[in-house]
């Protein structure tokens, strides 16, 4: 894999393309119409035959990798766990479009928590994009008026923010277990081991675990698995550890834009006038954030430290 993307902008349009893989996701879980915890522990387990066989391919070329190596991957597998059970939860609230808008609360979280764990600054037209992208998110989720979407608007939105939180904590924690460059495949095959396991864990405690998931819905769950944990994750996966934190955060805001339009297609999902402002918004920031800028002003990102 050494000629992974390298220039700045194949690396962003490797984020864009995975973030536009992941905008599925939500949908495809409505369309299976598993629980919660079952979504969850699947869309992480049909996914590590794949996976687990490009890590695999990255050892024997490249050695095995040492537990202090795979620990922070680990970790970011139980952040990821959070966010999908709280995230499941959500769409079953809220609605597809706006539960995946609510989890990117992340767009705020990463810049910050960046700046304050790894002191890493965000760059000046990252700085200037994020109020209008949050201000973009905050109109999607319509919480400035009433008629929201969902059964339950009020704890589907509580469950939306917890996800958000857990999204960040795994957006940084894989950015960091992701350091070898060359290895994209083991950093996500940990964290999604380690998901698999968590979920499996917490969908027999809650109880809406189902082990054996029926036809067509386990099939719904397999192009979840493909589609989005393993090539849209791949693709973000060897994008995060190659640009600043900030800048790939609003990147992936592209998820929610793809997901409200994809609710809004596929479930009839309507977005207000509001929340269809708030989609411009939320794209103006990725052009304010992503435009070309003075070759005195680039700086090649490195991994982090």
């Amino acid at each position: 894999m050494e000629r992974l993307p390298s220039r700045e902008a194949n690396v962003r349009a490797c984020a864009v393309l995975g973030a536009i893989a992941i905008a599925f996701s939500s949908i495809l879980v409505r369309l299976s119409h598993a629980s919660p915890s079952t979504a969850a522990i699947f869309r992480c387990a049909y996914a590590l035959p794949v996976l687990g066989c490009l890590a695999w391919w990255e050892d024997r070329r490249l050695g095995r990798r040492r537990w202090s190596e795979r620990r922070i991957a680990v970790l970011s597998g139980i952040f990821f766990a959070v966010d999908l059970l709280l995230w499941h939860h959500s769409i079953g609230d809220v609605g597809a479009g706006l539960a995946t808008v609510l989890a990117n609360v992340q767009v705020v979280l990463v810049p910050l928590i960046a700046w304050a764990v790894l002191s890493e600054l965000p760059g000046r037209r990252v700085l200037a994009a994020l109020p209008l992208a949050l201000l973009g998110v905050l109109l999607i989720s319509g919480v400035l008026e009433r008629g929201a979407f969902g059964h339950e608007p009020t704890r589907g939105a509580a469950f939306g923010l917890g996800a958000g939180i857990a999204y960040a904590g795994f957006l940084l924690l894989l950015r960091r277990g992701g350091a070898d460059l060359r290895r994209p495949a083991g950093p996500l095959f940990d964290a999604t081991a380690t998901a698999t396991a968590v979920c499996v864990i917490a969908g027999l405690v809650v109880g809406d675990g189902d082990l054996a998931p029926d036809w067509p819905g386990a099939g719904w769950l397999i192009t979840l698995a493909l589609t989005s944990q393993v090539f849209g994750w791949l693709l973000i996966t060897v994008s995060l550890p190659r640009l600043p934190a900030a800048l790939t955060s609003l990147l992936l805001t592209v998820q929610p834009i793809g997901s409200v339009a994809l609710a809004a297609l596929i479930f009839g999902e309507s977005p207000s006038a509001l929340q269809l402002l708030g989609v411009a918004m939320v794209l103006g920031g990725l052009l304010v954030a992503t435009a070309p800028r003075r070759r005195r002003e680039v700086a090649a990102p490195g991994p982090p430290s």
